[in-house]
């Protein structure tokens, strides 16, 4: 039996795995059985009884987590020369336009978010078959495409994360690290939680809430009870 595998094991008897615990105490006890060595990404993963091949049932949406993620998210700009200098002053990492496109073309894609504005979505837009599937394709709805990119690099910089629902109607998210105090981590669920909350489908019929948990990077997940969730 493997070290990792060892560890798996031990950490899965401190909890019932059967159980659905509250969002404090399943924070609790991702901290507690988080074993790597290094500080290890918090993620919050839901399954949401929605269609998601539906265009009235995709839910997408943007939101600011009170105690941020605790990654520093590496940022490009795509922009004209006029806007270069206020991306630079707000934090982003990259700022360029024509050279970056070339570089991404050429396999570049070492950023964590790329914003842009709407007068040169036109070029950008010819990198959507690279962009697109690793999720970083800029997008109005997530505030990525922008005349104010100094304000979007602020916000991005300061926890500001989106999500979307998969085509299994499931939403993976990190909301943290395991180093936050288990209360921060809760906070940042109960905020994105609440969005996806607002944003149920009208036409979504049932339970909307499936299945909500915790888990760090390698630790077994950690059911939480959607009633509790408010």
């Amino acid at each position: 039996m493997s070290k990792i595998t060892k560890k798996y094991k031990a950490a899965a008897a401190k909890y019932d795995p059967t159980k659905a615990y509250t969002l404090l105490e399943a924070s609790r006890i991702v901290k507690e059985i988080s074993f790597t060595k290094f500080d290890a990404s918090v993620d919050l993963s839901l399954r949401l009884g929605v269609d998601p091949r539906k265009a009235n049932q995709m839910v997408r949406g943007v939101v600011t987590l009170p105690h941020g993620t605790g990654k520093v998210k590496r940022v490009l700009v795509l922009c004209t020369p006029d806007k270069e200098a206020e991306a630079k002053a707000a934090g982003a990492d990259y700022v360029g336009l024509d050279d970056y496109i070339q570089k991404i073309e050429q396999g570049w894609v070492d950023v964590d978010v790329i914003i842009t504005m709407p007068s040169v979505m036109a070029k950008v837009g010819k990198l959507g078959k690279i962009l697109g599937p690793r999720n970083l394709m800029p997008n109005p709805k997530t505030g990525t495409v922008t005349v104010d990119v100094a304000k979007a690099v602020t916000e991005v910089k300061g926890g500001k994360i989106d999500f979307k629902v998969d085509k299994q109607g499931h939403i993976h998210t990190s909301i943290g690290k395991s180093s936050f105090d288990a209360s921060k981590l809760s906070e940042n669920a109960a905020e994105v939680l609440n969005s996806i909350i607002k944003l149920k489908p009208s036409s979504a019929k049932g339970t909307y809430l499936r299945s909500v948990s915790l888990s760090s990077t390698m630790s077994p997940g950690v059911k939480v009870d959607p009633k509790t969730v408010s």
